[in-house]
C-alpha cells in the first residue's frame, strides 16, 4: 500500500515537471539581426498566445513564451520568419533571429510613353523633364534644417524648454514630472543609441560584406554580431571620429581577430 502511494507521488511530481514549461511563462530575450539592415521595430508575435512587441533601435525584444509557442517576426524590409520555442531557446539567456532581405523583383519594367530609342542622346533632348520642387527649391524656411529623429522629437518634447518670462506666470510641470520619473534621462539614452547605431551602420557601408567574409574571416550571417562587438569597444567612437578609412579598417582586423577567438570561428 505504502509503495503504491510512493509510485503515485513520483508520478504526480513527474507530471508536473514536464508540464511547468508547458503551462509557466518564460519572459524570452532575444535579438534580431539584418545583414546591415535597419533592425528597429521589427514585429515579434508570439502567435500562440497573441501577444506581440516591436524590436529596439539596435534589434533587442523581450516577449513572454512558452514550450512549443511560436514567434512570427516581420518586416517590410525582410521575409517573414517563423520559430518554434524549444527547450534550448527556454533555457537561452539570449538567442540571435537572423532575417533575410525581401528583394521584390519585377519581370518587366517597360518605359512608357516615352517609346524610347535607345539613343541616349536623342533619348534626353525628346524627354520633357519637370522642375524638381523641394523645400530647398521653393525657398522655405528650415529647409537646410536636419529633420530629428523619433527619439530626439520625444526627447525635445520632454525636456524642460528654454526659459522665457510666460514661464513665471505658467510653469510647464511635464518636463519636471519627466524629470523626477526618469523618462527624460532613459529618452537621452535612446538618442544616444540612435546615434551610436547610425554611426556603426555608416562604418559597415564602408565594405561590401564580401570584404568582411573573405578577409576579415567574419561569417555573412555574423557580420551584425561582430559590428555591435566593435561598437561597444571604449576607442571605437574615437577612431570613427577621424574619418579614416584605413585606420578603421586595421581597427577592424584587430578588433576581428578577438571576435573570431571568442566565438571559435578559427
Amino acid at each position: 500500500m505504502l509503495k503504491s502511494r510512493l509510485l503515485l507521488v513520483c508520478l504526480f511530481l513527474m507530471f508536473v515537471s514536464l508540464s511547468a514549461q508547458n503551462f509557466f511563462s518564460h519572459e524570452l530575450k532575444g535579438r534580431v539581426h539584418g545583414n546591415g539592415k535597419d533592425v528597429a521595430n521589427v514585429h515579434v508575435m508570439n502567435t500562440t498566445s497573441g501577444k506581440a512587441v516591436i524590436t529596439d533601435v539596435i534589434g533587442n525584444f523581450a516577449i513572454p513564451v512558452k514550450l512549443n509557442d511560436t514567434l512570427f517576426f516581420s518586416a517590410v524590409q525582410y521575409k517573414k520568419k517563423q520559430l518554434v520555442i524549444s527547450k534550448d531557446m527556454m533555457k537561452s539567456s539570449l538567442i540571435n533571429v537572423y532575417l533575410e532581405d525581401f528583394v521584390n523583383e519585377l519581370d518587366e519594367v517597360v518605359l512608357r510613353p516615352y517609346d524610347l530609342s535607345g539613343d541616349l542622346s536623342k533619348d534626353m533632348g525628346n524627354i520633357k523633364i519637370e522642375a524638381v520642387v523641394t523645400a530647398s527649391t521653393l525657398g522655405l524656411p528650415n529647409a537646410y534644417v536636419k529633420p530629428l529623429t523619433q527619439s530626439e522629437r520625444l526627447l525635445s518634447e520632454a525636456a524642460m524648454p528654454k526659459f522665457n518670462i510666460g514661464m513665471i506666470f505658467s510653469l510647464p510641470f511635464n518636463p519636471i514630472i519627466n524629470e523626477i520619473t526618469g523618462r527624460t534621462k532613459m529618452l537621452k539614452k535612446r538618442v544616444a543609441l540612435d546615434k551610436k547605431y547610425v554611426q556603426t551602420q555608416s562604418v559597415q557601408a564602408l565594405y561590401v560584406d564580401s570584404i568582411f567574409v573573405s578577409e576579415l574571416k567574419i561569417p555573412v550571417e555574423r557580420i551584425a554580431d561582430f559590428m555591435y562587438f566593435c561598437e561597444v569597444d571604449e576607442g571605437f567612437d574615437s577612431i570613427v571620429s577621424i574619418k579614416d578609412e584605413l585606420k578603421i579598417w586595421e581597427f577592424l582586423k584587430k578588433k576581428s581577430l578577438v571576435y573570431r577567438e571568442n566565438n571559435k570561428l578559427e
